[in-house]
């Protein structure tokens, strides 16, 4: 959600912003834009792609060595050029309307006090171009400068309140730049020779550039010049070297070339046997030590006698998935909840509970909130399942558990999705283990269960003529039930979100168990009704289900595995699973929903790297 790129050096930066632009579409956007000291401020902004902008760049030959660029996600005021950023201050007094002032900047994040600012600024005499809230800190720094661009922002931030990463300049010192993060999201790049320095919400956008890495910490404030930098911490002071080490991120873009594939997301379903093995590389055993971070995971594992999931969307199915694997293997009582939710309520906690955040990215403001509220009410023992190992989660846990699925750029989470359930698995099984409830032998089984798993998966990608054979369909409708019980509910929520997310066709799921509670209402011709059956303990008690479904005209689609004896005809379609998989089989039976999902929607016709409204990074409550 939401991109910076930024720049000061002595060449002209506008190619590198406009192509790290480029390289951050994936985290969703509705606007863009980039600005430039260059005879004043100078910018360009577009509504439409970044191509576009690049066009309108070109056209007017804007160029300039200090400089910034956003891609946008509305929150406050609409998707409109006026509303895009960079946004400029303009100078207070009766003949400040349209007339630039000397500032400029772009920001990620909400300002929550925003209106009663914008108010105290007005009766200063600036005039507001802009609903945005962003625009209110160009003002409130402009208000602040008396000759020195860091004294302005760092007198600034503390009447902010709310989430931010901004990266301002000045005309007035053309050659300086700075960085402030709180709440959300700002890496350093260090140029070649030092002579040139960047600034990022995600180090993808340097790719090429820069591979040499400074992770701010929150409230962090830098001040880029040419040739230099200096760092702050959130009490102002100056912060060495060995704080905020400079990393080697190997962030290529190669990761990011879509390759023969039509779509991003369809290139990363078929990733996932190699996502898989990679996030289980140098797996021997099941050790604590897989999970070590800032303490010892068999000491954290011993202590705590239950266990708390902290995630949102793709994730939270993903816990709701471990739930299942973590009561009934480990014998671990298990809560799994919300993050935007959680932390609104009272709760009840136990300082023996291990709080457990699943985030592809890291930076998922509300999961990061939510973590924080549970720490604050004495939960201390912490582990993530994260995609990303220099992200603020991984370093406000004590322990993490690094997948290795790749970069991800469809909005739409897949491999990042089945990754995380392979590391929870682990989890799972560490915990069994902690608590002398794994034998040797058990062990062994899912082990050699975890390692043939890219292989299950490549098996299950080949059904993937089938599967558009169903979209077909689907594509024809406009709403579709799924189907699901015990460890295979959660994989029905999540094929329901897959479908309404890329396809917009509006979808639910239910524990099959529930139809006659509310759902079968629903049934007709019209609601197809998608079932995940595997051969499983509760498998007679989904045919019950399914008769009820084809009782009331309902049309069935089954993902049934090879024995269940489940035959295709009226009103009845299956696809056989090559093979089944007992407790790991929802990575094999979420993959066709997403090709599902997929195929659906490219049907349809629409979008379905950058599905409407939705971003790939949630970094905003």
């Amino acid at each position: 959600m939401c991109g910076i790129v930024a720049a000061v050096s002595t060449r002209n930066i506008v190619p590198i912003l406009v192509q790290g632009l480029a390289r951050l579409e994936y985290r969703g956007y509705d606007s863009c834009g980039v600005a430039v000291v260059a005879n004043g401020l100078q910018r360009a902004r577009s509504t439409s792609r970044v191509a576009e902008l690049a066009e309108q760049v070109s056209a007017s030959k804007l160029e300039g060595t200090t400089g910034i660029a956003h891609t946008r996600w509305a929150t406050h005021g609409a998707p409109l050029v006026h509303n895009a950023h960079p946004h400029f201050s303009h100078g207070a007094g009766p003949d400040a309307a349209g007339r630039p002032g000397r500032v400029a900047l772009v920001h990620n994040g909400i300002i929550e006090n925003h209106d009663e600012l914008r108010l105290a600024l007005e009766r200063k005499g600036y005039v507001f171009q802009s609903q945005t809230d962003t625009e209110v800190i160009a003002h409130l720094i402009d208000s602040l400068y008396d000759g020195d661009l860091y004294e302005a922002v760092k007198a600034a931030l503390p009447q902010l309140h709310g989430a931010y990463a901004i990266a301002v300049f000045c005309k007035d010192e053309p050659h300086r730049l700075i960085g402030a993060r709180a709440g959300s999201p700002l890496v350093l790049g260090v140029g070649k020779d030092g002579q040139e320095h960047f600034l990022a919400s995600d180090a993808m956008a340097l790719a090429g550039v820069t591979d040499q890495i400074v992770y701010l910490d929150e409230g962090d404030v830098v001040d880029l010049q040419l040739g230099k930098y200096w760092l702050f911490d959130k009490a102002g002071k100056p912060v060495a070297g060995a704080q905020r080490p400079v990393k080697t991120v190997l962030a290529h873009s190669g990761a990011a070339e879509l390759g023969p594939y039509r779509h991003y997301m369809q290139k990363e379903i078929f990733e996932q046997p190699r996502a898989i093995a990679d996030t289980l590389q140098g797996v021997d055993g099941i050790v604590p030590e897989l999970f070590d971070g800032s303490v010892s995971a068999a000491r954290v594992f011993k202590e705590i006698d239950s266990i708390l999931i902290l995630a949102c969307g793709t994730s939270y199915y993903a816990g709701c998935t471990a739930k299942y694997w973590l009561e009934s293997i480990a014998k671990i009582p298990t809560q799994v909840e919300v993050a935007s939710e959680y932390r609104y309520r009272d709760s009840v906690p136990n300082a023996r509970t291990l709080v457990v955040t699943i985030t592809q990215s890291g930076e998922t403001a509300d999961t990061l909130a939510a973590l924080r509220h549970a720490q604050s009410l004495g939960m201390t023992h912490s582990l993530t399942i994260c995609n990303v190992a220099t992200s603020a989660m991984v370093r406000e846990c004590e322990l993490a558990y690094i997948t290795r699925a790749g970069i991800e750029i469809g909005v739409a989470s897949t491999k990042a999705f089945t990754a995380q359930l392979a590391g929870l698995f682990l989890l799972t099984l560490a915990l069994a283990q902690a608590k002398g409830r794994l034998s040797e032998a058990e062990e062994a089984r899912h082990l050699k269960a975890m390692r043939h798993l890219p292989t299950a998966l490549q098996a299950v990608l080949a059904l993937e003529p089938q599967v558009i054979a169903w979209a077909e369909d689907f594509a024809k409708m406009e709403n579709a039930l799924f189907l699901g019980r015990g460890l295979h509910y959660p994989i029905a929520l999540e094929g329901a979100l897959k479908l309404k997310e890329i396809s917009y066709i509006h979808a639910e799921a239910y524990p099959a168990g529930e139809l006659k509670h509310g759902p079968l209402a629903l049934v007709t011709s019209a609601m197809p009704v998608v079932t995940v059956a595997p051969n499983d303990a509760l498998l007679e008690k989904l045919k019950s289900n399914m008769h009820e479904v084809r009782a009331r005209g309902g049309v069935l689609y089954v993902l049934a595995d090879a024995d269940t004896r489940i035959e295709n005809g009226e009103g009845l379609h299956v696809i056989r699973m090559p093979e089944h998989y007992g407790e790991l089989s929802p990575l094999l039976h979420v993959v066709p929903l997403q090709l599902l999902a997929y195929h659906t929607a490219c049907a349809r016709g629409t979008d379905v790297d950058k599905p409407r409204n939705l971003a790939k990074s949630v970094t905003v409550e």
